[in-house]
């Protein structure tokens, strides 16, 4: 039976009406009459005009009741325990809690039959008598009411309100007593900021820079006699704007651009608080014609280079974090944090001065700023005590500093200032990009505090690189790196579409740019792939989260499309023997080993014969025909030719004989040293290459040429070329 309808309050109607309920102590229950245990003959028990009489008379006090009804309400009102408790017992009010017994189904007083403690709190419950007859029946209680487990901040709302939760100056007077040590970043001219230094120096975008002048950045901004009144007066008095109140570090609501300027402009003396404010983003308004990023943060940009220019801009939703403008007053403290998805911050002081507090974003710090973000830490700790060491940086009017991904910072302002910047994305450190949003999940960072649409832009991102990538263009290993991270993150989300609730699944499908991504568990996958293969690494390697291995050709970095050529005495890396325990090369396949591989002298010749040049129409159809003759044409011309020849033999044993493999790759250069000019306008080169196998055995290995190729070559239109020959022309 539902615990509602077992226990249950005894019903006011059964009174005499003298005895309101202000002339005797209720329970908490008592209000509960509907769940009353009414005796089916109480209608045959209590008079029906017993209310009436009782109205008529209201002023007689209660002992000139008839008696009749009252000894019948009496004997109902008792319970098979009343009998045994002495006649000093508490008054009626007191009894009106009852409780059934789950196995005779008889009801008790719960002041008479319980222990005193909370009728409520009772989930099975037997009487005496039942328990004597069998000991098993057991009393039992409810199970608490499920509360959160997560540590919260504990704030006094009434302080809060008052302004007067903490002293604006108080993490000032702590830092007094703590070790900061002035910073040794790098200070750059302008125009020494860009993509060739980006390229060229190992730590570029690894620890923030300053710009002393803005001279060579490429950047536009207000003049220095811009105000914080001339943005109210641009922007438009009414916007609303978001005001941190610095004392609490919460938001001020209801404040706008008008009412800011009018505070920001008073004297400090005339200010009731601190406040601040850092995320008045302008794009779209007239104020943004007059500033522009700096010209490696547009080069740089995710949003600026791969979210579709029309689909930006007024009326379309997109990622506005690229033009903000701050202002705050003096004292005012910005508490620890990292920009949203580890985004990457340029940050120019137009008036006045910033202080920033730096915390190097390594693993260990990150997992401290992890433990110390959204928990009572946070109002009590500073979080230097928990790091390695914290770095100070001053900026004056006039510098500008690029903070890379990932850096924890606070900021104080020693004075009144007007500073503009903006958050972007880019492709140099994915990886920690991704390790900020694990954080925001994790801290549970509420969605309006993220960036934007991140899921979708990163979609945008992998479809344009897939495309550069199947284009042959060459990407540094630091982005491919990155572009191992981001595919990574992405087929976890094509997973979801796969294999997630419907929710997630959902979820997930919300956040695909439908404009482009057609296919997205095939894209995710694509790029990954060729990511791997362009680094030099196993194409199905499995191992998430893995380091792109760094390869060089000739010496010179990384080549996109460049495979790496493996050792013939090492064929499938690490022994050198070709035999014994190796890495699988292919997901869920082990191909065959061979007992042995031997390469034949690599042949070389040169020698000069007649051949037409290939300029007429028709031509490559005649010089992919490969033979020992020459290709036909006007045998006017003489060709100088370059050969070379590589032949390679494996053989293995196999059951009931053997098996052997010949491979032979055989390249030609052919040059003419005299080239009319009526059929062309330049010397132009011709390589012929033949890949070609002879197998020789009484049982065929569908498998060898996987095994010893790994990927399907492609031309260059992009189509797969398979079979005992192939040949690439280059004019």
């Amino acid at each position: 039976m539902a615990r509602g309808k077992r226990r249950a309050t005894r019903s006011n109607t059964r009174k005499p009406p003298e005895r309101t309920p202000e002339l005797e102590p209720l329970s908490p229950l008592s209000t509960r009459s509907s769940l009353t245990p009414v005796p089916v003959q109480d209608e045959e028990l209590v008079p029906a005009s017993l209310p009436e009489q009782a109205l008529e008379e209201e002023s007689e006090p209660m002992q000139e009741i008839p008696v009749e009804p009252v000894l019948m309400t009496s004997e109902e009102d008792t319970c098979p325990a009343c009998k045994t408790l002495p006649q000093s017992q508490p008054n009626a009010g007191s009894k009106e809690n009852w409780i059934r017994c789950d196995a005779c189904r008889t009801w008790y007083h719960w002041i008479c039959a319980g222990n005193g403690g909370d009728v409520d709190a009772i989930d099975k419950w037997y009487c005496k008598p039942c328990v004597l007859e069998k000991p098993s029946r057991t009393i039992t209680l409810k199970p608490p009411a499920r509360k959160s487990s997560r540590k919260r901040t504990q704030l006094d709302y009434a302080i809060l309100n008052s302004g007067m939760e903490s002293d604006p100056s108080r993490w000032l007077r702590v830092i007094q007593s703590k070790l900061i040590k002035d910073d040794e970043f790098k200070r750059l001219k302008g125009s020494d900021v860009g993509i060739e230094w980006l390229e060229n120096d190992e730590d570029a975008m690894k620890e923030p820079i300053v710009i002393v002048s803005p001279e060579g950045l490429g950047m536009k901004m207000p003049d220095e006699n811009f105000t914080v009144s001339d943005v109210a007066d641009i922007v438009g008095h009414e916007t609303p704007v978001e005001v941190i109140d610095v004392a609490s570090q919460s938001n001020c609501p209801g404040w706008t651009l008008g009412r800011w300027a009018e505070y920001y402009n008073k004297e400090p003396s005339a200010r009731d608080k601190v406040r601040n404010v850092i995320s008045l983003e302008i794009s779209g308004t007239s104020l943004a014609d007059q500033v522009l990023p700096p010209r490696l943060v547009r080069e740089l940009d995710w949003v600026d280079k791969f979210w579709p220019s029309t689909r930006r801009g007024k009326g379309h939703a997109y990622p506005k974090v690229q033009l903000y403008c701050l202002m705050g007053v003096a004292s005012a403290w910005t508490d620890w944090h990292v920009d949203f998805a580890g985004s990457s911050v340029y940050y120019h002081i137009l008036r006045g001065s910033k202080v920033f507090y730096f915390i190097r974003p390594t693993p260990a710090n990150l997992a401290a700023y992890e433990r110390w973000s959204g928990t009572e830490l946070q109002s009590n700790v500073w979080l230097g005590d928990m790091v390695d060491e914290v770095v100070k940086v001053t900026l004056h009017p006039g510098n500008t500093m690029i903070i890379p991904t990932g850096w924890i910072h606070a900021v104080h302002t020693p004075l009144d200032s007007l500073v503009f910047g903006g958050n972007f994305l880019h492709s140099y450190n994915v990886s920690t990009q991704l390790k900020v949003i694990d954080i925001e999940k994790a801290t549970r960072v509420p969605k309006k505090f993220r960036f934007p649409y991140f899921t979708k832009l990163c979609w945008y991102v992998a479809d344009k690189y897939l495309r550069d990538i199947k284009a042959k263009e060459e990407f540094s290993s630091r982005v491919l790196e990155s572009l191992e991270a981001l595919s990574s993150f992405l087929v976890s989300e094509a997973r979801t579409m796969e294999r997630g609730t419907e929710a997630a699944k959902r979820d997930a499908k919300d956040q695909l740019p439908v404009d482009r991504v057609k296919d997205a568990p095939a894209l995710a996958r694509e790029l990954r792939w060729r990511v791997r293969i362009a680094a030099g690494t196993t194409s199905d390697d499995e191992e998430l989260g893995s380091s792109v291995k760094k390869v060089t050709v000739n010496g010179h970095g990384n080549v996109n499309g460049v495979k790496r050529k493996r050792s013939p005495t090492e064929p499938r890396g690490g022994d050198g023997t070709g035999v014994g325990t190796t890495r699988v090369q292919f997901r869920n396949f082990q191909p065959k080993r061979w007992d042995t591989v031997e390469d034949l002298p690599k042949e070389e010749e040169k020698r000069t014969t007649k051949a037409s040049y290939p300029g007429e129409v028709g031509w490559q159809q005649r010089w992919t025909k490969w033979g020992d003759e020459t290709p036909g044409g006007d045998p006017g011309w003489q060709a100088l030719v370059e050969r070379k020849r590589e032949v390679t033999v494996k053989v293995r044993k196999i059951e009931g004989g053997l098996e052997r493999q010949r491979i032979e790759r055989v390249l030609e250069k052919w040059e003419w040293s005299d080239v009319p000019t009526d059929k062309a306008a330049e010397k132009e080169d011709v390589e012929m290459k033949l890949d070609s196998e002879e197998d020789s055995s009484r049982k065929m290995d569908v498998n060898s040429n996987v095994e010893e190729e790994g990927e399907p070559e492609e031309d260059a239109q992009g189509t797969h070329v398979n079979g005992p020959a192939a040949m690439a022309v280059v004019a």
